[in-house]
């Protein structure tokens, strides 16, 4: 018998943003699917929703990987026998100016950053198809939004997931599953602690609230996309940037 509780699969999740929305979620009563190639901080992330009384169902599968995601979706099936909500947060950065930038470096962003969304969305939009209802939000960025120097490959990526965020919603309304996009700015992470304070300063001077972001500003945004409260909004990019980029 399937459970009424809603289950939500976070890419990523093991740490950073990707751990702040699960976290968030599970405090609204939600069953996570944790996944995160890290083992380690995956299973940190499981013990803190269980602490926090929901079920979680950890899955290490690379989202790159076809074959790995099949068996999580398999394993989510397994446990849940539902998945309401699903967050493409999965991603990474091989940064470096576009003339240096390899090959590999271009594939490996890609792989993660696209074809990872492409690989968790078909799944999840099968079971949510059948259930009748069901809520999507991908991770995009500022930087898909204005460019960023060095990050041709990752503003590429997220640009792309912006235009497969549009395209499904229009596709997949009928099946009553909202699709949406946060473009996060500048949010405040063990990356952006190591920025020299100069080069913080100038970005603070360009952000008209004039601080950087909170994870949990990024999680209570991706909450309510998640949410009924958001049921009339789909195929939309919303910046969470304190007015960096209008």
């Amino acid at each position: 018998m399937v459970s009424d509780i809603k289950v939500a699969l976070v890419t990523g999740s093991g740490r950073g943003l990707g751990k702040a929305i699960a976290l968030k979620l599970a405090s609204d009563g939600i069953d996570i699917v944790v996944n995160d190639m890290d083992a380690r901080t995956a299973m940190e992330t499981a013990d803190e929703i269980r602490a926090l009384g929901r079920k979680v169902l950890v899955s290490g599968a690379n989202v790159a990987d076809t074959v790995q995601v099949e068996e999580m979706f398999e394993d989510i099936r397994e446990c849940f026998g539902r998945l309401d909500i699903l967050v493409n947060n999965a991603g990474i950065t091989r940064d470096s100016t576009f003339l240096k930038m390899t090959s590999e470096e271009w594939q490996q962003v890609l792989d993660i950053n696209l074809t990872g969304v492409f690989n968790c969305t078909k799944p999840a939009a099968i079971m949510m198809k059948d259930a009748g209802c069901g809520k999507i939000v991908n991770l995009s960025s500022i930087s898909a939004q204005s460019g960023n120097i060095g990050q041709a490959n990752y503003s590429a990526t997220k640009a792309a997931v912006i235009g497969i965020t549009k395209t499904l919603a229009r596709e997949l309304a009928v099946y009553n599953i909202n699709v949406n996009a946060v473009a996060p700015g500048l949010i405040r992470t063990p990356l952006t602690d190591a920025i020299p304070d100069k080069v913080m300063a100038r970005m603070l001077d360009s952000i008209p609230l004039k601080r950087i972001g909170k994870l949990e500003d990024i999680a209570n945004l991706v909450r309510f996309l998640s949410s009924e409260e958001s049921s009339y909004i789909t195929g939309q990019v919303i910046g969470c940037n304190g007015g960096w980029y209008m």
